[in-house]
């Protein structure tokens, strides 16, 4: 079972009242921020970490009630809500010596990730996030029979309680569903990266439920605000995500324009674990990015 990052350094780093988040840190100079997707670790972000180590200071934690960092108990919708996440990677970075930073997000990371820039503009220079659609958008197109591809986000929208039952009694099944069906190359996630995501999701199904619940509940309340402030991210953004948009029926660079309006917008034609399936050509669009 493969669950570290070669040539990087572990460190718990205390975020926030009782929770630290492991983080692999290595490099020199100006500091990147990683955040992983579901259903994933720190790991997903290996080739290209390693890459953009070479020239730059490079933390990829595991988000908080994922992987090896603490998983708090969901007391109230705040406790997962992409918000309270988004501060956990604030104070990750001022631990780390760092007011401000370049991040980049994947899926679940990127909606923290964008939560940042919108919260911490001042903290963030540059953004990139990895196929997502903002929360608010995000449930505006999931409409109809299309919207069946998107199950797990109903489920775990559901109050405490029947979501976590249902998926702790079958979590590798469950789980492992998603890391088979949103792979083009399952060569890209060997077997032993594949045993760490599901040794990792096993032992998080409730803070990970409590995640998903918060994007049906607080996320959207926060989102719509911003919407209606006129809220706008200030920082260069890079946005990289399969042709979602052909499939279920919207126009995603307008929609990621109405929040960013330096945007770059890229399609891509590998699956949803890009960082994984075409590392090269990730790290190349995240260097297009911390140079702008």
């Amino acid at each position: 079972m493969t669950s570290t990052i070669p040539g990087f350094d572990y460190h718990r780093v205390p975020v926030a009242d009782g929770v630290s988040l492991n983080t692999a840190v290595a490099g020199t100079g100006p500091l990147v921020v990683l955040l992983h997707g579901f259903p994933q670790t720190h790991l997903m972000w290996r080739h290209v970490a390693t890459a953009l180590a070479a020239d730059h200071t490079v933390a990829c934690p595991d988000l908080r009630g994922y992987g090896a960092s603490d998983k708090p108990a969901e007391t109230d919708e705040t406790t997962y809500s992409k918000r309270t996440m988004a501060a956990d990677v604030v104070a990750l970075a001022q631990a780390l010596g760092h007011e401000r930073f370049a991040l980049a997000g994947h899926d679940r990371g990127a909606l923290v990730a964008f939560r940042a820039g919108l919260d911490h503009p001042e903290k963030i220079t540059r953004l990139a996030c990895l196929d997502v659609l903002p929360t608010l958008d995000m449930w505006d197109v999931m409409r109809g029979a299309s919207a069946a591809v998107g199950f797990h986000l109903y489920l775990m929208a559901q109050p405490p309680g029947l979501p976590e039952q249902m998926i702790s009694a079958a979590s590798d099944a469950f789980f492992g569903h998603f890391l088979d069906l949103w792979v083009n190359d399952p060569q890209a996630i060997p077997a032993g990266v594949r045993a760490a995501y599901l040794d990792a999701c096993r032992g998080a199904v409730p803070s990970i439920v409590a995640d998903y619940r918060a994007s049906a509940g607080v996320d959207v309340v926060h989102d719509q605000a911003d919407r209606t402030e006129g809220n706008r991210l200030r920082m260069p953004v890079t946005v990289l995500q399969q042709d979602w948009g052909a499939a279920l029926g919207y126009d995603a660079p307008s929609l990621w324009r109405a929040w960013a309006p330096d945007l770059h917008h890229t399609t891509v034609t590998s699956g949803h674990f890009m960082a994984e399936e075409a590392p090269a050509d990730v790290t190349e669009a995240l260097r297009a990015l911390l140079a702008r």
